[in-house]
């Protein structure tokens, strides 16, 4: 064999050989970030634990309406700095409106959000029963006080008992703060117990859907 076969015999195998070491970085890059993301959904799944637990733990032992929803708005605050919480009941004559502690320094002395909800608005997303951002208010809710409303990044999320409204949330902050449905994932799932605990402990409501 040549010295220029040999050469050209070494190039090759130096060829080869950087190949394999560059898929094999690719293959160690993706395993490195699939354990990445499941260490990440593991930790989110128990975050997602740790609030449920810590959000029930508030509601134990309430037994009147305003102590339940004042407690369950607080755990859902701490959750989210700079957002305030407010429920809405359904009842007979209409319904209303529960503020939950701390968000008083959000509308600074002026009109709340919940105080633009007009009758029809607030019944309207209670038939619709899903969360609603204010994009899907304006749709629904055309005499409420929108120069107010705007101001605000708000989400409603829905209150409901086996498929039977009770109400709903509400979620704001003032801009340029905003609320994406991604940071409200966390509060979803327990809503269902709270609206189980409402009922338990509010004034039956007429039957209504």
């Amino acid at each position: 064999m040549s010295q220029t076969e040999r050469y050209e015999r070494l190039r090759l195998l130096v060829r080869q050989r950087s190949r394999q070491r560059r898929r094999q970085a690719r293959q160690i890059d993706v395993l490195c970030n699939d354990l990445i993301g499941a260490q990440r959904t593991f930790l989110h799944r128990l975050q997602d634990i740790g609030f449920a637990a810590e959000f029930y733990r508030a509601l134990l032992g309430s037994t009147d309406v305003r102590v339940l929803l004042a407690r369950a708005g607080q755990t859902i605050a701490q959750e989210f700095p700079g957002v305030a919480v407010a429920f809405f009941l359904r009842q007979p004559d209409g319904g209303e409106f529960y503020a939950a502690p701390g968000g008083e320094s959000l509308h600074d002395g002026r009109r709340r959000p919940q105080d633009c909800f007009d009758p029809e608005l607030a019944e309207a997303i209670c038939k619709r029963n899903q969360p609603c951002t204010l994009d899907d208010l304006s749709r629904v809710g055309a005499d409420s006080d929108w120069e107010t409303l705007n101001r605000y990044s708000l989400m409603t999320l829905p209150l409901s008992d086996q498929g039977r409204s009770l109400g709903f949330v509400l979620l704001y902050c003032r801009l340029p703060q905003v609320l994406h449905a991604t940071d409200i994932r966390r509060v979803r799932p327990v809503l269902c117990g709270l609206a189980q605990a409402v009922r338990a402990v509010h004034v039956p409501l007429t039957a209504r859907q």
